[in-house]
């Protein structure tokens, strides 16, 4: 069936977040005395914040108490929130904006499938809002990536059925929970991060919108 719609995760293929986070990451474990470094930083793509701290926790000198964790959490975001007022349009990752711009000059529906709760803020930092028929996140799910959830939504608020949908992802956890929904996924960085993934680019400057429509 033709790709009538294109659903496209946002940290990884359309802005790049991951030195924020880390830096973010970096102040909170760094006044807990946490080890943190970017191996870390890199398991956490694509994964919800409790898995996140979960991961961070690993290398923790002490248990947190589900208070304490809470409150790192917390903290964490603030920081992160801060960073991200930095954010302008030519933080838009290669080839993102003109392939979304195609995508719609053909009538391809278009959307943001992001398990992050600070997509709004950032599609706006961006000033990519009027780009998108659809934009879910992880204020809109109770599941995060890999369960398919988002992805399932994304295509029900465009009018699509999963088989007709394409997602764009970067991260194993978004491939997985885009194959679990029924839709075919191209991916977005090297072969060694994104193993099983027949069709990838290093972003979205390298292929044509044609050949993203072509893969179904």
């Amino acid at each position: 069936m033709a790709i009538r719609g294109v659903i496209f995760d946002l940290d990884g293929v359309l802005v790049k977040t991951d030195e924020l986070h880390f830096r973010s990451w970096v102040q909170v474990t760094g006044e807990e005395g946490i080890y943190f470094d970017h191996a870390i930083n890199d398991r956490l793509r694509g994964i919800s914040r409790p898995d996140s701290l979960r991961i961070v926790l690993e290398r923790a000198p002490r248990p947190y108490t589900p208070g304490e964790q809470a409150a790192l959490l917390d903290r964490k975001q603030r920081i992160f929130r801060q960073l991200l007022e930095t954010l302008t349009p030519a933080d838009l990752l290669p080839g993102a904006l003109p392939a979304v711009i195609e995508l719609r000059r053909r009538g391809i529906k278009t959307a943001v499938g992001s398990s992050s709760k600070n997509t709004a803020f950032i599609i706006e930092r961006l000033g990519l809002g009027r780009h998108f028929d659809a934009v879910v996140d992880g204020n809109d799910i109770t599941r995060s990536k890999p369960d398919p959830e988002v992805f399932l939504l994304t295509a029900q608020r465009l009018g699509l059925e999963p088989r007709e949908c394409l997602v764009v992802e970067d991260a194993v956890a978004g491939v997985e929970s885009g194959r679990r929904a029924g839709m075919v996924v191209f991916g977005i960085g090297p072969p060694e991060k994104l193993p099983g993934v027949a069709r990838l680019a290093p972003d979205l400057a390298h292929v044509t919108v044609d050949e993203l429509l072509a893969i179904a």
